[in-house]
C-alpha cells in the first residue's frame, strides 16, 4: 500500500474553502443556495412539529446541557431556549433529514444540506457571523461533501455499509463551520484531520426504519462544528487526512479516486449539481414514482385493473429501496415507506402524488397495501448504466386485461437538467410551513431565507417560531 493516493487533495479543499469569497461565488449560485436553504428550513419546521423523533430529540438536547455561560448557545428550529452550538447543529441536521425530502445530489448521492447548514448555523451564532458569511460557506460545505463523496464513490460506500450523507457530510460540515470562524488555510487541514476520526454513518437503519438514519446526518454537522472549532483554538489534527495510507480514501473504499475531490473546484459548483425532492422518499424511486405520476394523470386510480407492476432500479436502488422484496411490499412506519419503492410506486398510481401528509392516510389504506403488494423491483441494466450520474427509472404496468404500459425516465425530476419551478418550490414550502406557523409566518419565514444575504441566522431561527408555542405530533 503505498503511503498517500493524490497529491495535496486536503491541502487544496482547504485552500478553497478558507480563502473563498461571497463575491467569488456566480450569483446564479448563490440564488440557488438561498433556494436549498429555504427548502430545508421549511422542511425542518414541519419535522419540529410533526416527526415523532423530535420530542425525544429535544429532551436528549435538554438533557446534555443547556447553553452554558452567560446564555450563549444556538438555536434549534421552532425550539425556545438555547442549547450547546454543537448539540443544536446534530439536532437541526437530524431534524431536517427526518423526512426524507431535504436536497439531493445525484452524482455523490447523498443529502449535503443537514451536515452543512447546522453547521454553519451554530458556528455563526457563536461569533455573529453575516448572512453573506453563511451563504458562502453553504456553498464551500456543499462542494466539499458532495466532492468527496463521489472521490469515495457511492456505490462503493453503499456496498460496504457506509452511509454518504453522513461520511462526507462530516468534512462538509468541517468545511462549513471553518469558513464561518473564519479558518486559516493551515487550520482548515487541522480541522479536516479532526474530521477523519470522526466520520461516520451506518446502512443499517434500513433493517427496522430506525431513526439513526437522520442522527447520523445531524451528527455529522455536530463533529464538523468541533472539529472546526478545535482547530480554531489550536488543536493538531491528522496530516493527509484524506490521501494518506490511514486516511479516507483508503480506509473506507477499495478504490477511491481523489482527483474527483478537487475536480471543477471553482468551476463545478456543487450547489449547481444538487435537487430539491419534490416526494418525501428515497431518491432512488423517484423517477419510477415519477412514471406512475404520469399515468395517474393520464389514466386516473386504476389500481383494481392493475395485475402487476415491474420497477426498473440500478444496483444501488435494490440495494436501499428494492430488497428485501418482501419486507418492501409490507411497510410499517414510514421510514418503511420512503425506503419502499413497492409502496411509492403504488401511491402514486393511486392519487398522482405524495405528500408527507400521504403517509399516515396510505399506510392504512388497505387498497394501496394490496397494489404494493403486487409490485416487483428489479435491476434494470438501463438505469444501472447512468447510475450514479442519472437516477434513472422504468415503469411497466400489466393490466388484468393483458394491456401493457412500458415507460422510461432518465432525470427524475427536480434534478438540476429537469428542475423544479420556483411556484412548485413555493407550493412545496407552503404546505410543509403553513399549517405550524400560518400563511403570514409560512411568507416571513420563506422571506428571510431568500434574502439571507441581507439577514442573519437570528433573524431566521426566529422566523421559524410560531406566535403561540405549541407541538402537534404525528407518526415520522
Amino acid at each position: 500500500m503505498s503511503e498517500n493516493i493524490g497529491e495535496n487533495i486536503t491541502r487544496r479543499l482547504a485552500e478553497h474553502v478558507a480563502t473563498l469569497r461571497y463575491e467569488d461565488i456566480p450569483p446564479s449560485v448563490i440564488e440557488r443556495a438561498k433556494l436549498f436553504v429555504a427548502d430545508f428550513v421549511g422542511i425542518a419546521v414541519r419535522a419540529a412539529y410533526d416527526a415523532a423523533s423530535t420530542p425525544p430529540m429535544i429532551a436528549a438536547a435538554e438533557a446534555l446541557g443547556g447553553a452554558g455561560k452567560d446564555g450563549a448557545g444556538a438555536t434549534i428550529f421552532s425550539t425556545r431556549g438555547r442549547f450547546a452550538p454543537p448539540v443544536a447543529a446534530l439536532v437541526n441536521g437530524a431534524i431536517g433529514h427526518s423526512m426524507d425530502f431535504d436536497p439531493m445530489n445525484t452524482p455523490a448521492s447523498l443529502a449535503p444540506s443537514p451536515s452543512t447548514m447546522p453547521a454553519a448555523f451554530a458556528a455563526a451564532e457563536m461569533c455573529g457571523a453575516s448572512g453573506r458569511d453563511v451563504l458562502t460557506a453553504i456553498v464551500a460545505g456543499y462542494d466539499v461533501t458532495c466532492k468527496i463523496s463521489q472521490a469515495l464513490g457511492p456505490a462503493a460506500m453503499y456496498e460496504r455499509g457506509f452511509h454518504p450523507t453522513a461520511v462526507a457530510g462530516c468534512f462538509g460540515a468541517t468545511a462549513a463551520a471553518g469558513r464561518v470562524l473564519g479558518l486559516s488555510v493551515e487550520q482548515m487541514m487541522h480541522a479536516f484531520g479532526i474530521a477523519l476520526s470522526e466520520a461516520a454513518g451506518s446502512m443499517q437503519y434500513l433493517r427496522n426504519g430506525a431513526w439513526t438514519k437522520r442522527f447520523q446526518a445531524g451528527n455529522a454537522g455536530r463533529n464538523g462544528l468541533v472539529a472546526a472549532t478545535f482547530a480554531k483554538h489550536g488543536f493538531t489534527g491528522a496530516v493527509d487526512p484524506l490521501e494518506g495510507r490511514f486516511g479516507l480514501f483508503h480506509a473506507y473504499v477499495p478504490d477511491a479516486k481523489p482527483e474527483f475531490a478537487v475536480a471543477g473546484l471553482r468551476e463545478i459548483w456543487e450547489v449547481a449539481t444538487t435537487g430539491i425532492k419534490p416526494y418525501p422518499a428515497c431518491r432512488l424511486s423517484h423517477a419510477p414514482a415519477d412514471l406512475a405520476a404520469g399515468f395517474y394523470t393520464e389514466h386516473g386510480d386504476r389500481s383494481d385493473d392493475i395485475a402487476e407492476i415491474a420497477v426498473g432500479l440500478s444496483n444501488t436502488g435494490m440495494v436501499l429501496t428494492g430488497a428485501p422484496q418482501e419486507q418492501k411490499r409490507e411497510p410499517k412506519s414510514v421510514v418503511d415507506g420512503q425506503f419502499s419503492t413497492h409502496f411509492t410506486a403504488a401511491v402514486m398510481l393511486r392519487q398522482g402524488k405524495l405528500e408527507w401528509d400521504d403517509y399516515n392516510r396510505q399506510l392504512a389504506d388497505q387498497r394501496t397495501l394490496a397494489l404494493t403488494r403486487r409490485v416487483t423491483a428489479f435491476e434494470d441494466p438501463r438505469v444501472e448504466a447512468n447510475y450514479p450520474n442519472l437516477l434513472s427509472g422504468s415503469l411497466k404496468i400489466v393490466m388484468r386485461d393483458g394491456t401493457v404500459h412500458e415507460s422510461f425516465q432518465r432525470v427524475p425530476k427536480g434534478d438540476p437538467e429537469n428542475f423544479v419551478t420556483a411556484e412548485e418550490v413555493r407550493g412545496k414550502f407552503a404546505s410543509l410551513v403553513s399549517p405550524c406557523l400560518g400563511e403570514a409566518g409560512e411568507a416571513a419565514l420563506f422571506d428571510v431565507a431568500m434574502h439571507l444575504e441581507q439577514r442573519s441566522v437570528a433573524d431566521l431561527f426566529a422566523a421559524t417560531m410560531a406566535s403561540e408555542p405549541r407541538r402537534a405530533i404525528a407518526t415520522g
